[in-house]
């Protein structure tokens, strides 16, 4: 049973740092395409990152050059950190999944996510 639990939202001033995790088990996490999303209040999910199974990444343009999306394959853990947040980025971010998947994760279905943590970045 696929099973992902994020953590690390909370509020923060813009300009600061949040840093989440995602734990993930109950599937092959090593060789799965992994990803970050984010949906803010009245407005549709957005895919933020991706991230292959050997480590490549690929951001929308609205976080690149701020966040960065990590692995650990040991651990099973999957990693986003946020610098020079901004308000627009307030949002529920939730980590999901694509088991079996390896590569070309940018244009993959997403079928599980986990329940969500919350951002909340003030001016």
């Amino acid at each position: 049973q696929v099973r992902l639990v994020e953590s690390g939202g909370g509020s923060v001033q813009a300009g600061g740092s949040l840093r989440l995790s995602c734990a993930a088990s109950g599937f092959t996490y090593s060789r799965s395409c992994m990803a970050w999303f984010r949906q803010a209040p009245g407005k549709e999910r957005e895919r933020i990152g991706t991230i292959s199974a050997s480590g490549a990444t690929i951001y929308s343009n609205s976080v690149k050059g701020r966040f960065t999306i990590s692995r650990d394959n040991a651990k099973k853990i999957l990693a986003l950190q946020m610098d020079s947040l901004k308000p627009e980025d307030t949002a529920m971010y939730y980590c999901a999944a694509d088991p079996g998947r390896v590569s070309y994760c940018s244009i993959t279905t997403f079928t599980y996510s986990g329940l969500g943590t919350r951002v909340t970045v003030s001016s």
